[in-house]
């Protein structure tokens, strides 16, 4: 994929992880993996800048969690801000797609 389709669409989708359950790094890095079959692969470099970006607008919030083998965990938790981003950028998300859908489809007929 494109790295500029996949850097507008990342914010959002971590955006839709955190809105199911907080979650550390890791943990968004692997999720995001499997649910787009191996398509969104992030690295720490990526994730970690989205995640502060995000934190600066009030859309998530950090806490940290010690985890049963002891280590201390940054979890982020989507706040009420972060909610209402996340309808925003799926919004903004539908509409793209169906402009694209849209060409794609016209495209194809007047192939014909």
């Amino acid at each position: 994929m494109d790295k500029k389709m996949m850097a507008v669409s990342t914010a959002m989708l971590l955006l839709k992880l955190l809105e199911e359950e907080d979650l550390y790094g890791y943990q968004m890095i692997r999720k995001l993996e499997e649910r787009s079959s191996r398509v969104f692969s992030l690295k720490e470099g990526t994730l970690y800048p989205i995640l502060h970006s995000l934190e600066e607008q009030e859309a998530v919030e950090s806490y940290e969690k010690c985890a049963d083998t002891g280590r201390v965990r940054k979890y982020y938790h989507l706040t009420k801000k972060g909610r209402h981003l996340l309808r925003e950028k799926q919004k903004e998300w539908e509409i793209y797609e169906k402009a694209v859908h849209d060409v794609m489809k016209g495209g194809m007929s007047f192939a014909f």
